[in-house]
Parts: C-alpha cells; structure tokens; sequence
C-alpha cells in the first residue's frame, strides 16, 4: 500500500459502527505496553537462584516454588523466560547398546 492511499484510508475512515464512521479516538489510541522489565529481572534471579540449588527442577515444578514464594506468572511467560534463561533440564542418558546374550 503506497503512502497516498493510507493517508487517503486515514483521512476518510469507515465502518461499520456510527454510520459508517470510525471514531477519530480509535484512530489516535496510543497503545500503552507496561514496562515489566524491573519484575522480570527479579524473577528470572529467583528462577536462576532456584535452578542452581536444584538442578532436576523442570518449568512445572519451578512454578509452585515461584509461587510460594509470592511470585505470580503466566504459564506461558514462565515457560518462555525459561527457555531465554537456558535452565532446561537435559535429559539422562537412557540404555546404550544390547543387554543379554547375543545369538547369531
């Protein structure tokens, strides 16, 4: 879309409420994001401070310690800055090899 045709679309605005017409307000809302940025920093201490006293913790049971401690986050946040902050938990090695007698 060329610069022309959206000041066109802004200079005349429709839709479907008001006759047609959008509110000027909708046109000019200034999205407000909160700036969670001091809140995340203490929590993603917290969650390397726990990750190093134990180490076997997955995201799940990081969440109830974070919680008793008065830490309230959204699932998908605290999955999210688990991953950003590396303390996935690697897996155990599992069987290597044959066991038993081998038959040929």
């Amino acid at each position: 879309m060329t610069p022309a045709a959206k000041r066109k679309v802004v200079a005349h605005p429709t839709g479907w409420a008001n006759g047609g017409r959008v509110e000027p307000s909708v046109l000019t809302y200034d999205h407000q994001i909160p700036d969670d940025r001091a809140i995340d920093s203490d929590l993603r201490q917290r969650m390397r401070a726990i990750a190093q006293e134990r180490r076997r913790l997955d995201y799940r049971r990081l969440h109830i310690l974070l919680k008793r401690e008065g830490y309230l986050v959204n699932h998908k946040k605290r999955f999210r800055l688990y991953g950003e902050e590396k303390l996935a938990v690697h897996g155990r090695g599992g069987r290597s090899g044959r066991s038993g007698p081998q038959h040929q």
